[in-house]
């Protein structure tokens, strides 16, 4: 290590030559600092993150997670996971020495978070507290796994959040059709809101559709991949999860809609998207509806799990709307939607004594 001053410019420079944690030797400089403490400092940093030291910072560490996460996760997973991260949790922990970490330190930082309000007075949403907390264990577990660090500090300081919200905002069947109503004048809101009601397709799902995945004759939609927009590029990855790619039936009264719909959009073809816009787009159509029709305001996500409720109420079975979603593990469907059942006890009960009448 060398630190040494420029006669001419007054800045100190920082000359460092250090084995990281392969082995490789790594040779780095920087100049301008304008002070010798400011470049040891540097010194230190850099040694802590090219030889994996616990005593580096959390900044510094997270870098590294990152660093290695761009190999496992999709661009746009990794990008919001960083979006996230660095905006709730770094300007927190930033500083600190991954290893000075104290449960302590995760409790106060829960408490900063569930203690904010806007500007309207309401706090974050209990699953996006939830949402946070679990990618901060995710990231302590990786240093545990990786790095040596003893123990997680989430483990000891307890969860934040709750990973469903009290009451789910969906639409009823009744609200939908007044929304859809209103939508009639803008053709392309109204066919895409009519393919995620009676399908359940997420967003992604729903802009990534291209015309080869419509089969008119057999009255299915394959889902089999998902749009984001990622520092302004159109970006088609596969769908979330394995279980995501499925063929999804749909009734007669969606067919006629998207081949009225597909019909009028001039020379498409088969790969190409039928719903070429963003999420924004879907945004600013949603606005339009409610505000026409009068319908209470939901996220586009609520749309999916307005079409879990209108199956449910239709006494569809959990396995079933599992595989329509295309959740993962049924577990993910119960515990998504289960709240939703027990309105059907009363009717179970009728059944029984009608079937034990009999």
């Amino acid at each position: 290590m060398s630190v040494t001053k420029d006669g001419n410019t007054g800045r100190w420079m920082s000359q460092i030559r250090v084995k990281d944690w392969t082995g490789k030797t790594v040779h780095k400089k920087k100049r301008g600092f304008a002070t010798k403490r400011e470049a040891l400092q540097w010194e230190q940093e850099f040694v802590s993150q090219a030889t994996s030291s616990l005593g580096m910072t959390f900044r510094d560490f997270i870098e590294l997670y990152f660093k290695d996460m761009e190999q496992r996760l999709k661009a746009t997973t990794l990008a919001n996971k960083r979006w996230m991260v660095n905006l709730k949790v770094t300007p927190f922990f930033g500083k600190m020495q991954l290893n000075d970490i104290k449960p302590t330190d995760i409790r106060r930082w829960q408490n900063e978070l569930t203690s904010y309000r806007n500007k309207d007075g309401e706090p974050y949403s209990e699953t996006y507290l939830k949402t946070i907390n679990n990618q901060v264990t995710a990231i302590f577990n990786y240093a545990v796994k990786y790095y040596g660090l003893k123990e997680n500090p989430c483990h000891k300081a307890g969860g934040m959040g709750k990973k469903h919200a009290d009451e789910m905002m969906f639409w009823t069947k009744d609200e939908f059709l007044q929304f859809i109503e209103a939508m009639k004048d803008h053709p392309t809101g109204y066919a895409a809101f009519m393919t995620m009601y009676y399908t359940g397709v997420r967003e992604g799902e729903l802009l990534a559709l291209t015309l080869s995945d419509i089969d008119f004759e057999n009255s299915t939609i394959r889902i089999n991949k998902s749009y984001q927009r990622l520092n302004g590029e159109d970006l088609i990855t596969s769908p979330k999860t394995p279980k995501s790619k499925r063929i999804i039936t749909i009734p007669e009264s969606l067919i006629n809609c998207l081949k009225d719909y597909t019909s009028k959009l001039y020379n498409i073809q088969p790969d190409e998207r039928i719903f070429p816009h963003t999420k924004y787009y879907l945004a600013h159509e949603m606005d339009y509806g409610c505000e026409k029709s009068g319908v209470k305001k939901i996220r586009i996500h609520d749309i999916r799990h307005s079409h879990a409720a209108a199956l449910i109420e239709m006494n569809v079975a959990p396995k079933l709307l599992q595989e329509r979603l295309g959740h993962e593990r049924i577990q993910t469907t119960l515990d998504t939607y289960g709240h939703l059942y027990p309105n059907k006890q009363a009717e179970v009960a009728k059944q029984l004594d009608e079937f034990m009448s009999n």
